[in-house]
Parts: C-alpha cells; sequence; structure tokens
C-alpha cells in the first residue's frame, strides 16, 4: 500500500502545476458554470481516477522507461506519432503560459507591469536550463506538498467563512469568462489537456513498478486525490467569486484576502512553482530537438524561450481560455487510445488467466 501511496503522491504532483495552483483553470473550467461546476469537478474526479489507473497500469505492464516507446506500441505508427507530437505541443505551449503567469503575479501582488514578471521568469528559465541545475529543480519540485496543503487550507477558509450562498453567487459565477461553453465538455476537456500534460511522466513511473496491481491502485489513489483537491478549490474560488472572479490568480486574491503577509508568501509559492513548471515544460521541449550541452542544445534554448517569451505577453488569463482548450481536444486522441489499450490488455490478461 505505501508503495501506491507513493506513486498516487507523485501523480498528484504531476499534474498540480502553478496553473491550477493559481485557481485560473478551476475558474475557467468549473466554477464559471456555477453550481454545474460542482458536477463537472465530480466527474473530472472520476475521469482522473480512471486515466490515472490506465498510465500506471500500461507502464508497469510494458516495463518501460520511456514514454515514446509505449506510445508507440499503444497507437502504432502513425497513432505514435500523433500523440508525441501532442506531447511537443503541450510541453512548448504550457512553457508560455507559465512565463505569462509570472507577469500576473508582478501585476496582481506587486503593481508592477506583467512584462516585467515575464522577462524576469524568461532569463530564469533560460539560465537554468543552458546551466543544466538539476539541483534546484528538485528543490523547488519539494515545494508541491506545500503547495497543496496552501490550496486545501484557503479553500477550507473559505468555506468556513462565506456570508453567503452558493445559489445567490451563482449568478457572479456565470459572468466569469468559461474556457468553453457546456460543463460537461469542460470537464472532459480539462481531464484531457492534463493527461496531455502528465502522460510521459505517469507511463514511465507505472514503469518503474513491477507489480501492475500496485502501479495502478496508484494511479487510482492519485486521480482520486487530485479530484477532491480540484473539487475543494472550485468550492473555494465559487465562496468567494464576488471579489475573485475578475482576478488573474483567484488563490492568490483569497490570500490577499486575509491577509497582505498571506498574499506574498502564496506569491512566492507560485512563483516558484511557475518556475518549476516553465523550465520542465520547456527543457523537455528543447531537449527533443537538440543534445544536451552543445552548442547547438544552447542556441536552440534561446530561440525557443524567446518565441516563448515573445507568445507570453497574450496575457494568462487569455492563454489559458484560448490554448487550454485546444490541447484537452487534441488530448481526447491520447485519452481515447489509453482506453482502448486499457481494454484490450484488461480482455488479454482475461483469457490467459
Amino acid at each position: 500500500m505505501i508503495r501506491s501511496l507513493k506513486i498516487g503522491s507523485a501523480f498528484i504532483g504531476i499534474i498540480v502545476g502553478a496553473g491550477f495552483a493559481s485557481g485560473q483553470e478551476i475558474l475557467q473550467y468549473f466554477t464559471s458554470f456555477g453550481i454545474p461546476g460542482i458536477f463537472a469537478a465530480i466527474l473530472a474526479t472520476a475521469l482522473f481516477a480512471y486515466m490515472g489507473m490506465s498510465l500506471t497500469r500500461i507502464g508497469s505492464r510494458l516495463q518501460t522507461t520511456s514514454h515514446k516507446d509505449a506510445l508507440y506500441t499503444m497507437g502504432g505508427r502513425i497513432g505514435g506519432i500523433i500523440m508525441d507530437a501532442i506531447i511537443i505541443l503541450t510541453l512548448f505551449g504550457v512553457g508560455v503560459v507559465m512565463i505569462a503567469g509570472a507577469g500576473s503575479i508582478f501585476s496582481q501582488q506587486f503593481g508592477f507591469p506583467a512584462a516585467y514578471g515575464n522577462t524576469v521568469m524568461a532569463l530564469l528559465v533560460m539560465g537554468t536550463i543552458m546551466l543544466n541545475i538539476q539541483k534546484v529543480i528538485a528543490i523547488i519540485g519539494s515545494i508541491t506538498p506545500f503547495l497543496i496543503l496552501t490550496v486545501v487550507g484557503l479553500a477550507i477558509y473559505s468555506l468556513m467563512t462565506m456570508d453567503s450562498t452558493f445559489t445567490a453567487l451563482e449568478p457572479i459565477a456565470k459572468s466569469a469568462d468559461s474556457a468553453l461553453s457546456n460543463w460537461f465538455y469542460s470537464a472532459v476537456n480539462y481531464v484531457s489537456f492534463n493527461i496531455a500534460v502528465g502522460a510521459s511522466m505517469s507511463i514511465v513511473m507505472g514503469g518503474a513498478e513491477k507489480d501492475e496491481k500496485v502501479a495502478a491502485r496508484g494511479g487510482l489513489i492519485g486521480g482520486l486525490g487530485l479530484g477532491i483537491l480540484i473539487i475543494l478549490n472550485h468550492l473555494a474560488i465559487f465562496s468567494s467569486i464576488d471579489r475573485v472572479g475578475e482576478a488573474e490568480m483567484p488563490i492568490l486574491q483569497i490570500a490577499n484576502d486575509i491577509a497582505p503577509f498571506l498574499g506574498f508568501f502564496v506569491s512566492l509559492i507560485l512563483f516558484a512553482m511557475i518556475y518549476n513548471t516553465a523550465v520542465s515544460m520547456l527543457f523537455s521541449f528543447t531537449a527533443r530537438f537538440a543534445e544536451q550541452n552543445t552548442k547547438r542544445f544552447r542556441i536552440t534554448v534561446v530561440a525557443v524561450v524567446g518565441i516563448a517569451y515573445a507568445l507570453s505577453f497574450r496575457g494568462f488569463k487569455d492563454l489559458v481560455s484560448e490554448f487550454y482548450p485546444v490541447i484537452g481536444l487534441l488530448g481526447l486522441f491520447l485519452v481515447v487510445t489509453l482506453v482502448v489499450t486499457n481494454i484490450r490488455y484488461s480482455r488479454e490478461k482475461k483469457m490467459t488467466a
């Protein structure tokens, strides 16, 4: 059970990044639908549980150390190319959104022009990837559990201190920008987007566990845990929607409403998580096109981060609403392939039992 819990917590860590923790994703994908957003969050929980279980189970069954091998095994040559392309596009796109997120923190928390945050983050990311400072990434990655506890704490506080009802707040929630127009598809799209982000590491993580049942149980636990965090985050933003609905980072606004020092503290955590996510995404993207520690790699880093920096000026909120749904739609191909593969493997197991 301990091994399963470790896999489950790692799965949550893979998916829970700066975009989730900021609250903007949750606002657009769930809270903007009002009370039906609760049903969307429950549906997303069930889908994450199933997909988490499927990803880690497939990884364990294939005993793979490379997500590319797994993708080509599941989808064949054509399907593997398509899924690999989707993942590559996702890596770059999330990197762009994270750089924009740094600008939102500088603007919302400190009153500086967003361009300052974009510039600082782009330079930090470029320098880190070039210098290959893996220890820094490991340290920042260890913040994830603390970030989760902070989000949970803010959610509980918001629910306990809300001075209105969800019914009364629903019209305000529905006036907020939505990434999609239907709560059911919004939940599905959100899950498929995040699976596109986390599939690579989840498959490899499952491949490190020889016991298929342990791996599958770990993915299930991780998916359920992630779903609970989504529901809590949604309820926290919903209960404060009259104050945070227009904020680029709703969770940061909740923290500031409680106490300025808490807002400052949360902004530092979010900035660290954005940095961690941006480096991870853009490093993985760059490594697909150039070998590390070479002149070509350094030139590619400058080009990739430079393009990401330029695109980040579209703005964090707009990028979440425009880019994430596209990746979610493309990610459905990956999700369907995983479901079909999981069903096929289950049938093969029954036939050989």
